[in-house]
Formats: C-alpha cells, sequence, structure tokens
C-alpha cells in the first residue's frame, strides 16, 4: 500500500488526540512529524518522527505529501495557501477560514493545483450523528417538519488560550462549535434557502461570542442549531419531527473522550456508545404506533482518513470538500449579518 506522508502544523490537544492516533492506525499514512515551536512533544509518543523547528521547513521538505492546518482558526488561510502553492495535499481544520472569500480561494487554489484540500469535520463520524443520518435516510419520520441540533456545555469560565478569548476573526463560539453543527446540518438537509441569528456574549469579561441560535430557513421546514457555555442539564442534542413521528437522541459519542484518555482506536470496538445513550423513536411505521429505543451506530473518526487516503490515491472527491468548507463559511457570515442587522438573510 502506498504511505501518503504526512506532518502536522502543530502538537497540542488537536494534533494528539485527534489527527497522530488515526493516521498511526491507517496503513496507508506515514506521519514524518510536526511544527513544534516551544513544547517538543511529539517525539516522546512518536520517537521516530520529526519534530520541524519552522513552518517553512515542512514547506521545504518533497517527502511530505500531505500537510494537516491544525492551528488556530486565523492562521488557516494563509498557512493552507502556502501548502497549497508548495503542492502538497491538505486536511484544514474547522473552521475552514475567517471569510467565505478565504475558504473560495483556497478551493480554487486547489482545483487549479490539482490538489486535494479537505475539511476536518469529524463529526460526521460521531456515533450521534449517523444514527440521526440512518433515521433520517430510513425515512422513519415521514416528511421532516422540524429539527432542532445542540452543542452545549457549561462552561462559564474563559479559556486560558489566549488566541480562543481575545477579539479576532478567528475566536467565538460561532467558529469553534458551530461549523460542526451547520456542517451537519447542511450534509442533511443542504443549503438552506434563508438565515437568522441571534449571537451573543454571556460569560463574565467575555470579548468572544459564547451563545449562538441560528435558524435556517427551508421552503418546507426550519432547523436550529444551538450552542451555548450555559447549560447545566442538557436536553437532547439532536431533536428531529416529521409528519410521522419524532425522534429525540443525546449527544453521546465516546470518541473525544477515549481519546483524551490516551486510548488508542481501532476498526472493531471504537466508537461504541452506552446504552444509556441510545435515542428514543417514537412514529407510526407501517400503520403502527412505535415507542422504542434506537441502537446507536458505531461512531469512527478513521473513516474520514480513509476518505482522505480514497481520494488522493484514487483522484476521487474528497468525503469533506473545500466546497463543504465554503458553504459552512457562507453560514457563518450570513449569520454574523443577521445578528448585526436583526433582520433574515437570504442565501
Amino acid at each position: 500500500m502506498h504511505k501518503i506522508k504526512t506532518a502536522l502544523l502543530s502538537y497540542g490537544m488537536s494534533g494528539k488526540v485527534f489527527h497522530a492516533p488515526f493516521l498511526e492506525l491507517h496503513p496507508g499514512f506515514e506521519l514524518l512529524g510536526s511544527w513544534e515551536r516551544t513544547k517538543k512533544l511529539i517525539q516522546q509518543d512518536y520517537p521516530e518522527v520529526i519534530s520541524y523547528p519552522t513552518f517553512e521547513s515542512i514547506l521545504q521538505d518533497k517527502s511530505i505529501d500531505l500537510v494537516i492546518v491544525n492551528t488556530p482558526v486565523g492562521t488557516h488561510f494563509e498557512y493552507a495557501k502556502k501548502v497549497l502553492l508548495a503542492g502538497k495535499h491538505a486536511i484544514v481544520e474547522k473552521a475552514f477560514t475567517t471569510t467565505v472569500a478565504e475558504a473560495q480561494e483556497l478551493a480554487a487554489l486547489a482545483k487549479e493545483k490539482g490538489l486535494k484540500l479537505s475539511v476536518f469535520q469529524n463529526r460526521r463520524w460521531d456515533s450521534d450523528f449517523k444514527t440521526v443520518n440512518k433515521i433520517i435516510s430510513d425515512n422513519v419520520l415521514g416528511e421532516i417538519v422540524e429539527a432542532e441540533f445542540h452543542f452545549d456545555r457549561y462552561n462559564p469560565i474563559l479559556s486560558r488560550k489566549k488566541h480562543k478569548e481575545t477579539a479576532n476573526p478567528g475566536a467565538g463560539i460561532l467558529k469553534d462549535l458551530g461549523p460542526h453543527l451547520i456542517d451537519q446540518a447542511l450534509f442533511l438537509f443542504g443549503l438552506p434557502k434563508a438565515v437568522f441569528a441571534d449571537i451573543r456574549n454571556l460569560r463574565n469579561h467575555s470579548l468572544v461570542d459564547d451563545y449562538i441560535d441560528i435558524l435556517l430557513y427551508y421552503p418546507d421546514f426550519r432547523v436550529r442549531l444551538k450552542a451555548s457555555f450555559f447549560v447545566r442539564e442538557a436536553i437532547p442534542s439532536y431533536i428531529i419531527h416529521g409528519k410521522k413521528g419524532s425522534f429525540l437522541k443525546s449527544r453521546g459519542d465516546v470518541q473525544e473522550d477515549d481519546l483524551k484518555l490516551g486510548k488508542k482506536p481501532n476498526l472493531t470496538t471504537w466508537g461504541t456508545e452506552s446504552i444509556q445513550n441510545q435515542g428514543l423513536l417514537h412514529s407510526e411505521i407501517n400503520g403502527e404506533i412505535i415507542k422504542e429505543k434506537v441502537p446507536t451506530l458505531q461512531g469512527n473518526y478513521y473513516d474520514f482518513f480513509d476518505g482522505v487516503y480514497k481520494s488522493i490515491i484514487n483522484k476521487t472527491t474528497e468525503a469533506i470538500t473545500a466546497q463543504d468548507g465554503v458553504n459552512v463559511m457562507m453560514i457563518i457570515e450570513a449569520a454574523i449579518q443577521s445578528n448585526e442587522q436583526m433582520k433574515t438573510i437570504t442565501i
């Protein structure tokens, strides 16, 4: 199997937890190393890799095929553009960029260069969302009339990471948790006709948004996306109502927690939720009213990396495309405009 030689642009939580373990697991990738500015940590976990001293040393390493841009959002455009200009494929963390114009420029550049450019929307492979996707695909709710997705936490304390709490184009919950919710909605339902949004700063001394309520307008139904740092008692993270029934599902994916504990992913038991988190289906199927728990599908972020591998080797479309990233940024920009003008924005 051909190995795609890969480098990370940082080895903090993102590189250590979300990327390196799956690059190690997938037989088609070879992790060459990471750019490390001050703390030199990657060789403690992977002794054989390189701790690159500068970004330029990664760009100049001709053996590198793929670079993962997992740095603060405000740097994504600059770094991803330089990676593409150096002739390397790229995976860019969410939020893809800080503006639609930046996202479109990167998409056009990748196409011009014949390179693969993907956005790391790993939450499409969460166990909870995969189950929601199956429920909707199986049409057991009938015609959808309303959906509500939440990504809520109780976290009133400001982050110690300065880039997350200073007023900059990449900071705030809209560009942190928002891209997950928006990408999932667009994956299921496509682009809406219009957007209305309420964006607020609720924490004491917060300089960035920490509450979002986004309403997506579709011709025959509405989708509400909410995220807040002041939800101590969470309601179901996925609430979908159709003309025949409803489905409620908590956010139960275990992958992030297991990865933070240092557990290594695998291809058999990984991403298995607790049975206690099964979703509730209450609907009419074949003329019979049913109300029952639904087994949760397994999640596995490995499938994202497998999609990247196949797109590079087989020269096929990425599972998460640059256009997907552009579309998410369109909703984010519309949400910002809606909040500022207090009106609905047409897409």
